[in-house]
């Protein structure tokens, strides 16, 4: 199976994921955990169906130390275990920012709330603009039906 278009050699989607890029990079130099950071990518994808983003991002966090539990159980959050709370507010403020068009009124004042909880300005700077950033990714990668499971570690550097 082969994507629709090369996001990368296409002149139109190239230029555009140039900025996507640099954003990404000031999220990962961020003060947001790069736990908290992988956890929410995953999500993210597996709401949105991008099996590229997922598979890249259960092989980097399992690549930096996560444990195969805590992957394995990212789409049942509410229910595990294993999350910190912390951790269980950024999912449902990612869950919240993903399904954004679910909710007539957006993302509740309680959600919001309880990721203030956990977070500092910067840190709740970071993951808005990450959860923003990864539905971005999920759906370029979803409408030229990017194919998944090739991904290598540190492909993209």
């Amino acid at each position: 199976m082969d994507a629709r278009l090369n996001l990368f050699t296409n002149p139109g989607t190239a230029s555009f994921l140039k900025p996507l890029l640099d954003a990404s990079k000031a999220v990962v130099d961020s003060a947001l955990p790069a736990e908290t950071r992988a956890l929410v990518e995953i999500r993210a994808s597996q709401i949105n169906g991008c099996g590229f983003c997922t598979d890249m991002h259960t092989k980097d966090a399992a690549h930096s130390g996560e444990t195969s539990t805590r992957l394995n159980l990212v789409a049942a959050w509410r229910e595990a275990t294993v999350f910190t709370e912390a951790e269980r507010a950024a999912l449902e403020l990612a869950e919240e920012g993903t399904r954004i068009a679910d909710a007539a009124g957006g993302v509740p004042d309680e959600v919001w709330a309880n990721a203030a909880k956990h977070y500092d300005d910067e840190q709740l700077g970071a993951l808005v603009s990450l959860i923003a950033l990864i539905n971005t990714f999920n759906r370029l990668n979803v409408i030229v039906r990017q194919p998944a499971g090739e991904y290598q570690v540190g492909q993209f550097g």
